[in-house]
């Protein structure tokens, strides 16, 4: 709609009689239907990727280093479990006793021992070893979870200011042109005394600004595009474009509904909890310190010549008693208890962190929720009414050309603004997935339907 405005900027610009249609006529602007057919912008070479943002996000997945580094750390803690729970090597010995000194080769008057011996620690230890270990896999994981979470919104972010930045320029691209046209068509104007030199001049001021936003914007994707592509394992300078869309939800889940999610999926709120019944499982292998162990030896021992049992065996069992050394076990204990005891108060902590960095987002969210409604939905139609209308007062010399040209600043303005304002909702809908742990895909089925059609969509 906006560039059919446009279109009536350039028709009531345009000297030539041939475009003046009759009062009445059903479609007044019919001679300027060419001015739809403007050249496209440029596409880029072939060989540019164009990627969505799934694509994006798989990409980034499959290739950053730091997740390779935690899914090692995973990897080398599973390797372990076999490990946590097993019992102490046994031991092999042998005894040589009475060997003579006079002839210390002769091993046939010793009493020669050979034994094997195995350690069993108390009863119940080796099942919590088991048990802490698997805990700490469980805490690796949610950790491994939550590098791919920060990740993929980073990703989510990278790729949202490349959209914005290349629909910035798109839109500016088209009114540029569209700008270009019209001052064309006002300098034959000017030569006929219907335009001032002063509103020519500043007509061009307006078209500078334009293009000095088409450096910033050049900039801003640019930027966006070295961030992405380094996310992505790929040369930051590497060429790069994104194809996506931009829908604005019509409503928001609670924050009690995203609380309750968080609970459940965000990775560090896992990890946190894994941690706490790490160390509880800690405290009680740490309470079992009291519960001895036993070695048990046996072995075969081959008596001196002369015995009349020169060949017998030995059967031997020891235990450790940790009663005698109360100091060292209490304060192991106390310890395990006081790392329990923290361990609880840093998942306490956490949970009261994402309530509030929920709570925060959601209602930066429900804002630009509303910005983009009040742009989509008023700023816009507004802007362009007042466009149709200067087009209408200028071709009935009503109104000077500034006017015109201002009221076509406001229709790019708001379209910018709401391309903003869409993207920015997106990305606040990233930092709350990033708040729950749940995804974009997850966060859109938990909002409330409504009988109401959303939002339109943007699509770029």
């Amino acid at each position: 709609m906006k560039f059919l405005f446009a279109a009536c900027v350039l028709a009531a610009l345009s000297p030539w009689p041939a475009y003046a249609q009759p009062p009445g006529d059903h479609d007044p602007l019919a001679g300027f239907t060419a001015l739809f057919t403007l050249p496209a912008t440029p596409a880029l070479p072939g060989s540019t990727p164009v990627l969505t943002l799934d694509q994006a996000e798989d990409m980034a997945l499959a290739r950053d280093p730091e997740i390779q580094v935690a899914a090692r750390r995973v990897a080398v803690l599973q390797a372990h479990l076999p490990a946590a729970g097993a019992l102490d090597d046994p031991s092999a010995m042998y005894s040589g006793w009475s060997v003579p000194l006079a002839q210390p080769w002769n091993y046939n008057d010793a009493q020669n021992m050979f034994t094997i011996s195995q350690t069993f620690p108390g009863f119940g230890k080796r099942a919590l070893r088991t048990s802490v270990a698997h805990s700490q896999v469980d805490v690796a994981r949610a950790q491994l979870d939550e590098v791919r979470l920060t990740v993929r919104v980073q990703v989510h972010k990278a790729f949202d200011d490349l959209l914005l930045a290349e629909e910035e320029l798109r839109i500016h691209d088209e009114h540029m042109r569209i700008a270009r046209q019209s001052i064309a068509a006002a300098r034959i104007r000017y030569s006929v005394g219907k335009v001032s030199q002063q509103d020519m001049l500043k007509a061009e001021v307006a078209l500078t600004e334009l293009g000095e936003h088409m450096i910033r914007f050049d900039r801003d994707a640019d930027v966006a595009r070295a961030r992405l592509n380094t996310l992505l394992g790929r040369d930051p300078e590497a060429p790069l474009t994104v194809r996506g869309q931009y829908a604005v939800l019509s409503t928001l889940p609670s924050a009690q509904t995203l609380e309750d999610v968080a609970l459940r999926s965000r990775p560090d709120l896992i990890a946190a909890q894994a941690a706490a019944e790490s160390s509880h499982k800690q405290q009680l292998l740490a309470q079992k310190t009291y519960a001895p162990g036993f070695t048990v030896t046996a072995g075969y021992m081959l008596m001196p010549y002369g015995y009349n049992m020169r060949n017998s065996y030995l059967v031997e069992g020891s235990m450790n008693l940790p009663w005698l050394n109360r100091r060292k076990h209490d304060a192991e204990i106390a310890e395990a208890t006081a790392q329990a005891t923290e361990q609880d108060a840093e998942w306490a902590n956490l949970r009261n962190q994402a309530r509030g960095a929920i709570a925060e987002k959601l209602v930066e969210a429900q804002a630009e929720q509303s910005f983009a409604s009040l742009y989509h939905d008023r700023l816009l139609p507004q802007a362009e009414a007042t466009l149709q209308s200067s087009v209408i007062a200028y071709e009935n010399d009503k109104t000077d050309f500034l006017n015109l040209l201002d009221s076509q600043m406001t229709v790019i303005n708001a379209d910018l603004a709401w391309v903003q304002a869409a993207e920015e909702f997106d990305t606040r809908l990233a930092d709350l997935e990033l708040a729950t742990g749940a995804t974009i895909n997850q966060l859109e089925q938990l909002t409330p339907k409504q009988p109401q059609p959303p939002t339109p969509e943007v699509k770029p």
